[in-house]
Order: structure tokens, then C-alpha cells, then sequence
């Protein structure tokens, strides 16, 4: 019967006139028309189009230190923005990822100058508790159902408070040549943080495309009733993606500690608006339920090119939090307006 009722919607919508040649599977046109469909060709648009932009404005923009100094800012950003994306995926948001970043960066440092950790143990350990704090988001919010804006927003206070108790607003450093290196250091000519945030997104991918964690996920962002009708296991879904959504918030605090060779209580700040605002750039929606890795990527490249333009025009930097207020706003007048469209 399915069948049935397939080919008749494609006869009722297909052209009443015959005399009009098919395009051809896999032809140019349909190529083309695939990908304005795609969520985030708007973004990806976008990105070509800034960087033709800034490569004539600036002579520097397009050299190899300048691109490098780029696309490693962009992957802190970029991990934070990953556990962003499955916790918008979910219809939920997470405000207290930046706090969680700067929290088990000092963490981390703590395992490693005063538990003795190893350092090629430090960022799994770390990533560790970026779970366990993000598990007890998860808690509230899966378990005990709270509103997901209201314990986030407090654990963002908790987090940030704690990092503070333990540092006395004091960085903790030195963290030595052999932490450092996973920050500073190159594998197969790119950027350590780079390379994870790479091999994050390309896990991402698959799990959310072929994998049933990434199909519930996506049937509970889109309709809650009916994913609990169908027995999807919605305490477990949310509790794992608020728990990898501070492990990703871990994993870019300590990469970032590496890379600075500090333990910096600041760690953090101004993640939480640019990872909203690449997911959201991406085509990921504030009603869940919508978007993909790919489009957050593509939009944290995005935010990533947009502040180092800004920066190569010497713009100043209080102009530039006014920018990125404004694009955020701009990204959420667009979701609306997506979704209006389809009804």
C-alpha cells in the first residue's frame, strides 16, 4: 500500500506537460538543486563568499600562518559547538558549556601538576569529568524534568563559582613540554586541536546517520509525543547527550590549556554564544529536531573567518562582540522564518 501511495504522490506532482526533456538522475541540475536544498548551503555560501571577500581586502588573510591561526581558533570553538549541536538536535540547550570548558581545564591541570597524572592521560581523564558534569545536566533535566534553560543557566554559575574557589582567579601553569604539545604540536601537518575536532565531526556524522542513538535522537528533537508513543528511551537519549555535550565542553577547555600552556580560569568565555551561533548558522534549530555536523562545522569556520577579518581591519574588539551579537540574532530571525516557511 506504501508503494501505491508513493507513486501516486509522485504522479500528482509530477509536470502535466510532456514535452519538457527529464533531468537526469545525478545530472548538474539536480546536483545543484540538492544543495540549496541542504540546510546549510546558506552558510556554506556565506563562507565563500567572506573569505573572496577578505582575501581582497587583506593580503594577509590568506597566508599559511594566518589560515593556521584560523581554523585552530575555530576547532575550540568548533568542539564546544559539537555538543551544542546534539543538545539543539534534542530541542534542549546547554548554557553552561563555557563555564564546563574553563572548569576541566583547571581540572585538568590539576591532574596533571598536583594528582601526577600522566600527560598522555590527562585529556581522557578530563574528558571523563567533562561527562560526569555534563551528566548531571542530563539529571536534572531527563530525570527530575526541569526546564533545561533554568539548570543549565545555574550550573553555569556553579561551574564558573567553582573555578574560581580553586584558582583564586590565579592561572595554573607551567604545564611543560609534555602536555603542551597536544595543543601546540602538528599530526600529519595539522594542529592537534584541529585534527580532534576533525575526527569529532567525522564520529558525529556516522553516529547521527547511521546508528539508532542518532535516529532516536533526531525523533525526539522533532516530536517528543510520538518518539515516547513509539518507546524511544528518552531519559537515556538525554542523559547521554547532555553528558557528551560536556565532554566536548572538557575536551575544548583542556586542548585549550595545552595549547596555552596554562591553566586559565577565563578559559570559556564567549564559547557559549559562537558555538549557538555555528550550530545555529548551520541549520541546526532552536525547535530540535533539524540540522547536521557538517553545518555546524561549516558555521563555526564561519564565525572563525568573520572575527580574524575583523581582526585583520583593525576593528576593535568591542565592535566585534556587537557583530556576533547581531549575527546571532540574525541566525535565529532565519530559523523562524525557515520554519514559517514550511508550514
Amino acid at each position: 500500500m506504501s508503494t501505491k501511495n508513493n507513486l501516486s504522490i509522485g504522479t500528482e506532482n509530477a509536470p502535466l506537460t510532456t514535452d519538457q526533456p527529464e533531468a537526469k538522475a545525478g545530472g548538474p541540475g539536480e546536483i545543484v538543486k540538492a544543495l540549496f536544498r541542504w540546510e546549510a548551503s546558506g552558510v556554506l555560501v556565506a563562507l565563500i563568499v567572506l573569505c573572496a571577500i577578505l582575501a581582497i581586502a587583506s593580503p594577509n588573510f590568506l597566508t599559511p600562518f594566518n589560515l593556521t591561526v584560523v581554523i585552530r581558533e575555530a576547532s575550540f570553538v568548533g568542539l564546544v559547538a559539537l555538543g551544542q549541536t546534539l543538545v539543539l538536535l534534542l530541542g534542549g540547550i546547554d548554557l553552561s558549556v563555557g563555564a564546563a570548558a574553563g572548569l576541566s581545564a583547571i581540572v585538568g591541570c590539576l591532574f596533571l601538576k598536583s594528582f601526577g597524572v600522566p600527560p598522555l592521560l590527562v585529556i581522557p581523564a578530563t574528558a571523563l569529568f567533562g561527562i560526569c558534569i555534563g551528566s548531571i545536566n542530563g539529571f536534572f533535566i531527563s530525570v527530575l524534568k526541569l526546564n533545561p534553560f533554568i539548570v543549565t543557566l545555574a550550573m553555569w554559575e556553579i561551574f564558573a563559582g567553582m573555578t574560581l574557589v580553586i584558582t583564586k582567579g590565579y592561572p595554573i601553569r607551567p604545564l611543560g613540554p609534555a602536555f603542551t604539545v597536544f595543543g601546540q604540536g602538528e599530526i600529519f601537518g595539522l594542529p592537534g586541536p584541529v585534527l580532534l575536532f576533525l575526527v569529532a565531526s567525522v564520529i558525529l556524522v556516522w553516529v547521527l546517520s547511521k546508528t539508532r542513538f542518532g535516529r532516536n535522537l533526531y525523533a525526539l528533537g522533532g516530536n517528543r509525543d510520538a518518539a515516547v508513543l513509539v518507546g524511544i528511551p528518552v531519559v537515556r537519549v538525554e542523559l547521554l547527550v547532555y553528558a557528551l555535550a560536556g565532554m566536548f565542553a572538557a575536551l575544548a577547555g583542556i586542548m585549550y590549556a595545552s595549547r596555552m600552556d596554562a591553566g586559565q580560569p577565563s578559559v570559556g568565555e564567549g564559547w557559549l554564544m559562537k558555538a549557538i551561533t555555528a550550530a545555529i548558522l548551520g541549520g541546526t534549530s532552536l525547535k530540535g529536531g533539524q540540522g547536521t555536523i557538517l553545518g555546524t562545522v561549516f558555521g563555526t569556520l564561519l564565525t572563525a573567518v568573520l572575527a580574524n577579518g575583523l581582526s585583520l581591519m583593525n576593528v576593535s574588539a568591542y565592535w566585534a562582540r556587537v557583530v556576533v551579537g547581531a549575527i546571532v540574532l540574525i541566525a535565529i530571525l532565519g530559523d523562524l522564518l525557515r520554519h514559517r516557511g514550511k508550514r
